[in-house]
């Protein structure tokens, strides 16, 4: 028998240790001196203001570990890893996968556990082409940022079991819907067992259906070690119809051969 993994205990990052040594002092100020609330209700009022705009940064370390890009020893190798959101969807997802098999490219998808329920068949081939699953949430909720520890486990738990029976690997990494996040995921993260990640950059293909300039943002300053997210689940649509990441994962594959990149799956890139 092999040995369990035995998990660490979570330690808070030190941005929220430095935030709740601020608010200890705080009402210790205000107990010794009542007439300082002023000074004390300014200083913590800055510091949520910082927890907020730490949560409504996707690539912020404050609250805890973030992958934003690939390694060095990944990027000596001219890696990068393409990553698709929201998914699966039965119409793009597998026009997706065609153009990914015509390139020889790999990528990770992260699904909605939701959706992956629906179209189980699709989540298999998306592992059968050579990709790889990852945990995107259960719902994709609008009000993921607001939840605490306890509801974020149970978001995030049931996508696990989901995609775990569906492909026969459990999820390793975690993306949040939109990025939006506060200090009470990195402990349920732990507790998972995953790790964050979010990119180097994107195109807001997600929002956007002008495919040039979601071709534009992806492509300007792209290098090795970059992560690139794209969204299969329910893209925006060009002027003519077209889901706007058929559009430019052509000229994006075009573009990473024309610069000698290839792209490898995360678990690849980041082993």
């Amino acid at each position: 028998m092999g040995k369990a993994e035995i998990r660490q205990p979570w330690r808070a990052p030190g941005f929220i240790k430095a935030s709740a040594a601020l608010h200890v002092a705080g009402a210790a100020a205000l107990v010794a001196s009542p007439a300082t609330w002023p000074w004390v209700l300014g200083a913590v009022a800055a510091n949520h203001a910082g927890i907020t705009a730490a949560g409504l940064w996707p690539r912020s370390t404050l609250l805890g570990p973030n992958i934003t890009r690939l390694p060095a020893t990944a990027a000596s190798r001219n890696e990068i890893a393409l990553t698709f959101d929201d998914g699966p969807d039965p119409e793009v997802t597998p026009r997706v996968l065609d153009l990914l098999d015509a390139r020889d490219a790999k990528a990770s998808f992260f699904c909605i556990g939701k959706r992956a329920t629906q179209n189980p068949q699709l989540v298999r081939e998306i592992v059968a082409r050579g990709h790889e699953v990852e945990n995107h949430s259960q719902d994709h909720p609008v009000a993921f940022s607001f939840y605490g520890v306890g509801r974020f486990k149970r978001e995030l738990a049931i996508a696990q079991q989901a995609l775990t029976e569906l492909t026969g690997r459990t999820p390793r990494y975690f993306r949040a819907p939109a990025g939006l996040r506060n200090p009470m995921l990195d402990p349920a993260l732990h507790a998972l067992g995953l790790q964050l990640v979010s990119w180097t950059r994107r195109g807001f293909d997600g929002v956007s259906g002008d495919a040039e300039t979601v071709y534009t943002r992806l492509t300007r300053g792209l290098a090795s070690g970059d992560i690139l997210v794209l969204h299969d689940g329910h893209p925006p649509r060009t002027s003519d119809g077209t889901p706007v990441v058929l559009a430019v994962l052509p000229r994006l594959l075009d573009a990473l051969a024309q610069r000698g990149l290839r792209a490898v799956r995360l678990t690849q890139g980041l082993a």
